[in-house]
């Protein structure tokens, strides 16, 4: 692995960390396999960070020929953290990044792979810049314009969801959402113990749970963060906007849309909405998860990405 300044980590999957500029921010990025292969990004949910996509579904990617670059957003992992207060920003901001990231690593267009508010970036870019994507995959997600402020009050109010309205999450997983404490403070073992919780529920109940799996993510989580705080801001750009799912209609990059069975954030009826969105966009459900990226479906996600992106 490249020495840099973000340190090495050498008991792991090796790729070639740098640090890029966007705008004033500095972002995190790491790379695998040869530069002269087609280019694959991925893009990860709110509040999540760059390495919680699996070293195993990389490396699937990286053997079927592909150059793949994950990254952190802004506030999230090693990336710059955001005065959100002062500084707030959006869903179009976080589109930004991204094709700053491939700015600065010399990509002219690239394979998107988006899960959950990553996939809401990648379906905007899509609309605003179809230039610089090859194809779309939008995984675990919901369409672009989706208000889910407005789902998730409702929700929480024991109100009825409007006509027409995709539905909220879970209610088990609303309830443990609204339990979670902040986790700014907290020591590895108390951040551990408030996490495993969430991800229970975000797993779903039909995969085998593998609660040692999630203890070593979140602690890699954990021991890279500039902040645990600061990715909760994710969630208030996505509710700032993230632009009209009627713009969906002219997309014409080839689009992939995987999901879960069993997501109890975003239930498959938005899957299924997204593919409706998008003309010739193809759906492929994965029976049984969740509204997480569980190794032991590695293989599953990575070949429908390398079909995709073929």
């Amino acid at each position: 692995m490249q020495e840099n300044e973000c340190g090495t980590e050498k008991d792991r999957f090796a790729g070639v960390e740098r640090m890029v500029p966007s705008g004033d921010l500095r972002l995190w990025t790491e790379e695998f396999g040869d530069p002269a292969h087609p280019a694959v990004l991925l893009l990860m949910g709110a509040g999540a960070q760059g390495v919680q996509w699996n070293d195993g579904f990389v490396a699937r990617l990286v053997a079927g020929g592909r150059r793949v670059i994950r990254y952190d957003h802004r506030d999230a992992g090693r990336s710059s953290t955001v005065d959100f207060a002062t500084h707030p920003y959006t869903v179009a901001d976080m589109a930004a990044d991204a094709l700053a990231v491939l700015d600065a690593l010399g990509v002219d267009r690239a394979h998107f792979v988006g899960a959950s508010l990553g996939g809401v970036i990648a379906q905007r870019l899509a609309v605003t810049h179809p230039h610089r994507m090859l194809t779309l995959t939008a995984l675990a997600s919901s369409p672009l314009g989706t208000d889910m402020g407005g789902v998730i009050g409702r929700a929480m109010a024991g109100e009825p969801p409007l006509e027409g309205e995709l539905p909220p999450p879970a209610p088990e997983l609303l309830a443990t959402l609204v339990s979670a404490p902040s986790p700014e403070g907290m020591s590895e073992e108390e951040y551990l113990a408030a996490r495993l919780p969430l991800w229970r529920v975000l797993h779903g109940t039909v995969l085998p749970f593998d609660e040692g799996e999630y203890r070593t993510m979140e602690a890699r989580v954990y021991g890279r963060a500039r902040s645990l705080s600061a990715a909760l801001n994710h969630t208030l750009a996505g509710a700032a906007g993230s632009g009209r799912t009627e713009d969906l209609a002219g997309v014409t990059v080839p689009t992939l849309v995987l999901h879960g069975t069993e997501d109890p954030m975003f239930p498959l009826p938005h899957g299924e909405a997204v593919a409706a969105a998008i003309p010739g966009a193809r759906l492929v459900t994965v029976p049984g998860l969740g509204h997480t990226l569980p190794s032991v479906l590695d293989g599953r996600l990575a070949e429908e990405v390398l079909r995709h992106t073929a």
